[in-house]
């Protein structure tokens, strides 16, 4: 089958959104596109209509005006930061629709959009206490084109929330991140390596995606999730306590590169090697997992200092699904008290 292809069109924009440009864009008939497409006309008659019938919905126009200015018209000045959010065609997804998306997927959160303004707004939290998050229209039209959010209603102030496509998404990308961390985990720096041959061939901005994750980690993930009574299932105590623990972890990993190359360079020029000031982080990460215990240790050391998803936690210690989140949350709630404790100790020895 021969698919109509417009230049440097992204590749997650819909097949029938193409075919609709092509026919109101670029003048191509209904038969011809059927033609080249090796399908009936009246199949692409029933898609030009059905993204017509889209138009209704507001940010699904403006998707659609800045597709057109983007790739079928010249870009006007008052349209061209918005149309390089829809990219070249040639490049992954940016992790920008998946960092709003994320922030759509948060407790009580709203998309809203007015008719002819330039920005959008999420609100979030609960009323008198919500967190307001600023984006550009194009960013909320994608995510409408792309399904990813519904409309609860429409107006002058439209408003909408995340879908279950949207939820989705969000999953299978944080899935991918996560794999992602731990193939750089398990090769521990050799990714720099990586790094220096894709940049012999021209790839330098994806291994720089690869060496610094933007996503939300676990913690972060796991904070948004509420109990039955609508409070966090994990209150923001837990989570410092949890990236308390991150923190020592990972400047431990950092001291221990550093110390051989100090080990290297003092060998060569016989002298000792100097005290490393990451020893206390690597005692304080040791000491706190060492408190845990076993298997509450393991859940902790994945999820908070690997940055390694529940999901993939719970397959690999071998743990019924869903069981990981609530073995973390006593995890967590240990990890507290350990760190409570030594605040403790340290007033007193004041």
């Amino acid at each position: 089958m021969q698919t109509i292809k417009v230049t440097r069109v992204p590749r997650w924009i819909p097949e029938e959104v193409r075919r609709y440009l092509e026919h109101t864009e670029n003048g191509r008939s209904i038969r011809q596109i059927a033609r080249l497409a090796g399908c009936h006309p009246s199949t692409v008659m029933r898609q030009v209509r059905r993204v017509e019938a889209l138009r209704d919905d507001p940010l699904i126009e403006v998707a659609l005006e800045v597709l057109s200015k983007r790739f079928f018209q010249r870009v006007d000045k008052g349209m061209e930061g918005s149309a390089q959010l829809f990219g070249t065609g040639k490049e992954p997804p940016e992790t920008r629709i998946y960092q709003v998306l994320g922030w759509l997927n948060r407790s009580q959160a709203v998309l809203a959009y007015a008719q002819g303004m330039d920005r959008a707004v999420i609100v979030c939290g609960p009323q008198g206490h919500e967190d307001k998050i600023s984006l550009d229209k194009a960013e909320a039209g994608e995510l409408a084109l792309r399904g990813w959010v519904a409309c609860l209603n429409k107006g002058r102030l439209s408003r909408y929330e995340i879908s279950e496509d949207g939820r989705l998404a969000l999953s299978e990308f944080l899935a991918r991140e996560a794999n992602r961390a731990r193939l750089i985990r398990e090769t521990g720096f050799s990714e720099s390596t990586v790094a220096f041959q894709h940049a012999a061939q021209g790839k330098t901005r994806s291994a720089r995606k690869l060496r610094c994750p933007t996503t939300d980690t676990p913690l972060m993930v796991l904070s948004r999730l509420l109990d039955p009574q609508g409070a966090p299932f994990v209150s923001a105590d837990l989570v410092r306590a949890g990236e308390r623990l991150r923190e020592d972890f990972e400047l431990a990993q950092i001291g221990t590169h550093i110390n051989q190359a100090e080990q290297a360079f003092a060998d060569g020029c016989a002298d000792a090697a100097p005290v490393s000031p990451y020893r206390g982080a690597q005692e304080r990460a040791m000491n706190a997992l060492a408190a845990l215990g076993p298997g509450l240790s393991d859940i902790a050391l994945r999820c908070c200092c690997h940055l390694e998803g529940l999901e993939a936690a719970e397959k690999q210690l071998g743990w019924s699904a869903r069981s990981g989140k609530v073995v973390l949350r006593i995890a967590l709630q240990q990890l507290k008290f350990h760190y409570d404790t030594l605040l403790a100790e340290e007033e007193m020895i004041g």
